[in-house]
């Protein structure tokens, strides 16, 4: 006997997963492809597009209706530890007005599409602990000097990020609601891929 087929959603995390994950991997292979590790002069051209990732998305982690969605959402902010980096790296101050200019160009309209953009954002701490490692090793590089933004949670990644899922997943989306979550989980990667190959490659994707 055939069992009926469930009209349910694939939860709201599986489907962003699911939709972005050859721009995630082809984003993962360019960027390991530039040797960010090779020097820290590379490893902080990676660490710009970073901190435009994080200025773009920043203000969305402390907006109180997507706490009320996903609680603890304002401390998962990353954004002081990677201007930290840059401070360690010595990234100029000129340089870092130039980052922030380009993450002011990103217009995030609603709190969908940055469900979108957060997802991403939270979801680049997974693979963080393997770039951690090679920051570590390869460059003298700690979760207290030129790699803070890649620390893992206290309680650890894994459970961090099943923790962000769950509640994700509780969120009750309509179906245009979940289109645009789509559109910026996409526009997330398209902005990190576009400043890879400006600050990384020094040409337009």
């Amino acid at each position: 006997m055939s069992l009926p087929l469930s009209n349910e959603p694939a939860p709201l995390s599986s489907y962003l997963k699911s939709v972005s994950t050859d721009s995630h991997e082809s984003l993962d292979k360019r960027i390991m492809s530039l040797s960010p590790f090779s020097s820290r002069e590379r490893y902080a051209l990676f660490v710009r597009t970073q901190a435009r990732l994080h200025q773009a998305a920043s203000p969305w982690f402390q907006n109180k209706a997507l706490q009320s969605w996903l609680p603890g959402l304002g401390e998962r902010d990353r954004l002081a530890a990677v201007l930290h980096d840059c401070s360690d790296l010595g990234i100029t101050a000129s340089e870092q007005v130039e980052d922030a200019l380009a993450a002011a160009q990103i217009d995030i309209n609603d709190t969908y599409t940055a469900l979108g953009w957060i997802y991403t954002v939270e979801g680049s701490n997974l693979g963080a602990a393997f770039l951690l490692k090679i920051a570590r090793t390869q460059l003298g590089l700690s979760e207290t000097f030129g790699a803070r933004h890649l620390a893992g949670h206290d309680d650890g990644r894994g459970l961090h990020w099943r923790r962000f899922r769950e509640d994700l997943d509780a969120i009750s989306l309509t179906d245009a609601q979940r289109n645009l979550a789509q559109e910026g989980a996409l526009a997330a990667f398209h902005f990190v891929r576009e400043n890879v190959e400006l600050l990384m490659s020094g040409k337009a994707p």
